[in-house]
């Protein structure tokens, strides 16, 4: 339609995944209006990424929603193992004995006080949890929905960006949207990217290897296999290895559905009966399997934004970086961004954010992107080095001894699959918004140790309010800035409240005299932003605390 109507939000987000809804969300947090066009007038129907991280997990409990979207996908009992064998019917050459969510969350409940993961990685689609976070945006009063929408143009001026959007299908008249900051959610071939210039900087795996080059996702039934062949058998992955076969099978509802992965011709996809015995193949008899959909795509990826932003224009997820699969971080490190954006520009916008705040979100999210597709790219290229021995089916003893030995090779792939330091250890120590002079903690993207030097995530505490009853520290962490006064003789926090007042911070106080706390923090006072990364600590307020505040929030 010729005719247009103009419309005023605060934020306008192009695309609306999981990284364009979180963000969404993120600012309803903090009551701040967004419109999200989606070209799409639903979520993805096809499967995609399994895996949602702790530090995911957590900022949906910021939301409210973690317990909503644990109740998704797999049953609570499901074996969450991983599990390698030569066809479905024939060996199993290892498995990776993971724990089933009813089992994490008996372990979450009975935790110590500092343990540090209050909220456990979940494994399910995130065709399911897209759903729910449309379903979810759509009831916030903050957030404008605007699915089955294409942005066909921005221009960006110095207070705004001005966005022309249209109906894909020429329902509704055209609009024009007036917004004061505009994000790029809208993937690895992002419109917003393209337009702004900003090329990607990275490798792609050259090697052709299982994970990397041409490969095909699947959206495949094979109904009552859990009830016949793999009734004894149960695991979330399957990943068949053999000297002819390599592929994967994902549970998605520990039933009859799967999201199927295997190797196709670059760019070409494979038709569906080639894809039934290929999966048949892999099974090991020719049972029913039906294809619901298929998905290209290019593995052995590590692709970064050379920039994050353009002015008042912003990129996140997959627009920024593009990963390999492997170990889960795509969906994840974008959720992230957003954690780490939304409260800057909610800053921004309500007047206490100083001029070079937003400049932070590059600084500190950019050297992330980094970190992560380097992660995501040793474990592809851990994968598709594997070697298969020839003889690996043959039924007698020296078949039994490559056998034994892949497995062995292959247990130490739980990394792959059990990352905590990825998930919960970024740091941000060469932001200049952080104050710190204590040494770093070394960075191991596999492990990760609570620290309270600032520049990382605040370490996570249970705390008992009233007798008999446990909350996480993390629920109780304001909108704003919080103020951790730690152990039995509390700090005189005026002046540092008053400084703060005069710079229009919100900062919440929260004083935790138990010895838990002072044996994780060993400092009196932390003050954490709203993306709960440590700013500062101490043990008293100093002196210069107005320059302090003037550097946190970038003035």
């Amino acid at each position: 339609m010729t005719s247009e109507t103009i419309s005023v939000s605060q934020v306008a987000i192009v695309g609306g995944g999981p990284v364009g809804l979180m963000l969404a969300l993120f600012l309803d947090l903090y009551g701040i209006r967004s419109v999200i066009f989606n070209l799409d007038e639903l979520t993805r129907l096809h499967p995609k990424g399994n895996t949602h991280s702790a530090r995911t997990m957590e900022h949906y409990r910021r939301l409210g929603i973690s317990q909503s979207i644990r109740d998704l996908g797999l049953p609570k009992a499901f074996p969450l193992d991983i599990a390698y064998f030569t066809k479905l019917n024939a060996w199993e050459l290892a498995r990776i004995d993971m724990p089933s969510e009813m089992e994490k969350m008996s372990r979450v409940q009975n935790a110590a006080a500092a343990d540090p993961v209050p909220e456990p990685i979940l494994r399910v689609n995130q065709t399911y949890v897209e759903k729910f976070l449309l379903q979810h945006a759509s009831s916030r009063p903050n957030i404008t929905i605007r699915y089955g929408w294409r942005v066909k143009d921005f221009v960006q001026y110095k207070d705004e960006v001005k966005l022309y959007a249209e109906h894909i299908e020429g329902k509704h008249f055209d609009e024009v949207w007036h917004a004061t900051y505009m994000i790029g959610c809208d993937g690895g071939q992002s419109f917003v990217r393209s337009k702004l210039g900003i090329a990607y900087e990275g490798t792609v795996e050259a090697k052709t290897g299982f994970l990397t080059g041409g490969m095909i996702s699947s959206y495949i039934r094979v109904p009552g296999i859990y009830q016949g062949l793999l009734q004894d058998k149960a695991a979330w992955m399957y990943n068949i290895i053999s000297p002819m076969l390599r592929m994967l099978f994902i549970s998605l509802d520990g039933k009859d559905d799967f999201l199927f992965v295997t190797q196709s011709k670059l760019g070409q996809t494979i038709d569906d009966a080639e894809l039934i015995r290929i999966a048949q193949a892999g099974i090991g008899t020719d049972m029913e399997v039906s294809v619901l959909g298929n998905s290209l795509w290019k593995g052995g990826v590590a692709l970064v934004a050379e920039r994050f932003s353009d002015g008042r224009i912003y990129l996140a997820g997959d627009s920024a970086h593009l990963f390999a699969p492997t170990g889960g971080f795509g969906m994840n490190t974008g959720i992230d961004d957003t954690s780490n954006l939304a409260w800057k520009i909610a800053a921004s916008i309500n007047g206490w954010a100083g001029d070079r705040l937003m400049d932070s979100y590059e600084s500190e999210r950019r050297p992330i992107a980094l970190r992560n597709t380097s992660a995501a790219r040793f474990l592809t290229q851990r994968v598709s080095a594997l070697s298969i021995p020839e003889n690996l089916e043959n039924a007698d003893s020296a078949g039994d001894l490559v056998r034994q030995k892949l497995g062995a090779e292959l247990k130490v792939f739980r990394s792959q699959f059990s990352s905590i330091g990825v998930e919960l250890g970024a740091r941000y120590d060469n932001s200049p918004h952080i104050i710190n002079s204590a040494p770093i903690p070394d960075d191991d993207f596999l492990n990760y140790q609570p620290s309270n030097v600032p520049g990382g995530r605040l370490p996570h505490l249970w705390i008992t309010p009233v007798p008999g009853t446990r909350i996480s520290l993390f629920d109780i962490l304001g909108t704003g800035f919080s103020l951790l006064r730690v152990g039995e003789h509390l700090p005189d926090v005026s002046e540092l409240l008053d400084q703060a007042y005069q710079r229009k911070i919100p900062i919440k106080i929260i004083d935790l005299p138990g010895y838990d706390a002072w044996q994780l923090y060993q400092a009196r006072l932390l003050l954490v932003r709203p993306d709960q990364y440590i700013a500062w600590k101490g043990d008293k307020v100093p002196d210069n605390v107005g320059s302090i505040l003037d550097r946190i929030i970038g003035n």
